[in-house]
């Protein structure tokens, strides 16, 4: 009977709705709930566990040092130089010509070789002048001997003194008549005018030439003028007796010294620039008339300024920088080279070294070469090697 009342209990009655079991439904949740919170918790503790490995391996894995150059800044007394350009003109250079007509005669000069002065160069024609001197010789000759027994006679009261008189001035018109016609016969000998170097000839045996015609050149290489120009603003700074170098493009690598020896005393009202001359020795003959010049003049040395290679600059639209080498200290105690950007205010360049005004010290250590692989901030290795030599003057192709 018991076991009746129990399966009447259990089995609901024809019509009638099951019992509700909310006892299971909630478990049901509770379990699927449990089960999200797990997956969550796996799928944060991947991203976590993730995230942290990649740190890891990037704080443990540093690209290598960027290995570069370095250079130090360093204080030293530059020359102070004003340079500019000039041209090179002779203290003596002339075209010969001939003072009187003639027909070339003779011809007494090799073209491009050093004569000296007097030394004879053309002959024109002057057989009918020298048959005048002749003449004019005997003239003389004539003249002074009568002139002599006029004098006699008029010493010992048998001639009159207008006899001397004229005796004298027939003695001097044929005197004059000698000197005029030497010097007839000397101009159609036509003679250098100073030593130096002859240059291209330009008449011929038999040519006929007029008063003026220009029969060679002729230079004098000894010495030379450098011709040259500088701003008003240097005009105080600039004196008689400054050294002055050149340089010149038929001689690369050498320097020829002069001092400035004229100075324009007025200022070019269209340039406002004052024109400077200097004299150069040019003991080689080797520097022409006619060279361009580079120029530049020593003046008064400024005071000691802080200079670094020319090579460690960057120069941009956004203004001239540097890559100053820093220490800092890692974690671990290390000692760690760091390059920093560092921008700078430029000066003078004198060979291949730049002036820096004012953001650097001396002893402080700058990038010269394998700036355009850094950061700021990078870390950098110093290479054993040094930086190239910078040259004075740009090479060329």
């Amino acid at each position: 009977m018991d076991a009746k009342i129990s399966s009447s209990e259990q089995t609901p009655a024809p019509g009638e709705k099951p019992p509700v079991r909310p006892v299971r439904t909630r478990r049901w949740f509770i379990i699927v709930g449990a089960a999200l919170v797990v997956l969550v918790g796996l799928i944060w503790g991947f991203n976590a566990f993730r995230n942290h490995m990649i740190a890891q391996f990037f704080k443990n894995n540093k690209p290598p040092p960027t290995v570069v150059s370095v250079a130090e800044a360093k204080s030293e007394v530059l020359p102070n130089l004003l340079t500019g350009v000039g041209d090179l003109a002779a203290v003596q250079q002339v075209d010969v010509t001939a003072d009187v007509s003639g027909r070339v005669t003779d011809i007494l000069f090799t073209p491009g070789t050093h004569v000296k002065a007097g030394d004879p160069l053309i002959q024109l024609f002057d057989a009918p002048d020298q048959s005048d001197l002749a003449s004019y010789k005997a003239q003389t000759l004539a003249a002074s001997l009568a002139l002599d027994r006029a004098k006699a006679l008029a010493a010992r009261q048998f001639g009159p003194q207008a006899t001397v008189d004229q005796a004298q001035a027939a003695f001097d018109q044929a005197s004059a008549s000698v000197a005029r016609t030497e010097a007839i016969i000397s101009q159609k000998r036509i003679v250098a005018p100073f030593e130096g170097d002859l240059g291209v000839r330009r008449v011929n045996l038999g040519q006929y030439l007029s008063t003026g015609t220009q029969i060679v050149s002729l230079t004098d290489l000894s010495k030379l003028f450098l011709n040259f120009t500088a701003t008003e603003k240097d005009r105080s700074v600039l004196a008689v007796g400054q050294p002055v170098r050149i340089v010149v493009d038929a001689y690369p690598g050498r320097t020829f010294e002069g001092k400035i020896t004229t100075i324009e005393p007025q200022i070019s009202a269209d340039t406002r620039n004052v024109r400077i001359q200097a004299t150069l020795e040019n003991p080689e003959r080797i520097l022409k008339p006619g060279m361009f010049a580079s120029t530049t003049v020593e003046l008064t040395p400024l005071p000691a300024v802080v200079t670094v290679p020319e090579t460690a600059v960057d120069y941009t639209l956004y203004g001239d920088s540097v890559w100053r080498i820093n220490e800092k200290k890692t974690e671990d105690g290390k000692t760690e080279l760091t390059a920093d950007r560092t921008f700078v205010k430029t000066g003078a360049r004198v060979r291949g070294r730049v002036v820096i005004d004012g953001s650097l010290k001396p002893g402080d250590r700058v990038v010269a070469v394998g700036q355009l692989r850094l950061q700021s901030g990078s870390a950098v290795s110093i290479s054993p090697n040094p930086p190239p030599p910078v040259p004075d003057k740009a090479p060329r192709n």
